[in-house]
């Protein structure tokens, strides 16, 4: 797929560019990538881009969704990501939810542990 016409989004989203989300906002944009949709419940905009504040808020269809999120946070939001329906979920390191990973099983929508910055560099996104 077009990285143009690849929606991804990342939740977990910070303005802080020392932060693994706000580093691989900023990667996705050096790769091309402009469909890019930060998910942060109080900011307003991201990297240039603005903010979606939930899931909930995200109206378009996602093709890849990338966790930003510890695990205690992301439990609330199971249902969300999962009536989101990405076509793929990336676990980053320290992400892994064994509760959210059987609920997207069960849903059907693949997922992956791995680093979104290290897919990037290698060409694997």
């Amino acid at each position: 797929m077009n990285p143009t016409e690849h929606h991804v989004v990342v939740l977990g989203a910070t303005n802080k560019p020392e932060r693994y989300a706000n580093q691989a906002i900023r990667l996705l944009q050096e790769k091309g990538y402009s469909n890019i949709t930060p998910v942060h419940p109080k900011l307003a905009e991201s990297e240039g881009l603005p903010v979606a504040n939930t899931l909930a808020d995200v109206k378009q269809p996602v093709d890849t969704l990338t966790l930003y999120v510890g695990t205690a946070r992301l439990a609330p939001m199971t249902d969300a990501i999962v009536a989101l329906h990405p076509g793929r979920v990336i676990f980053n390191p320290g992400t892994e939810s064994m509760p959210l990973q059987k609920a997207l099983d069960q849903a059907g929508i693949p997922w992956e542990e791995a680093c979104t910055l290290v897919v990037l560099r290698t060409g694997q996104f």
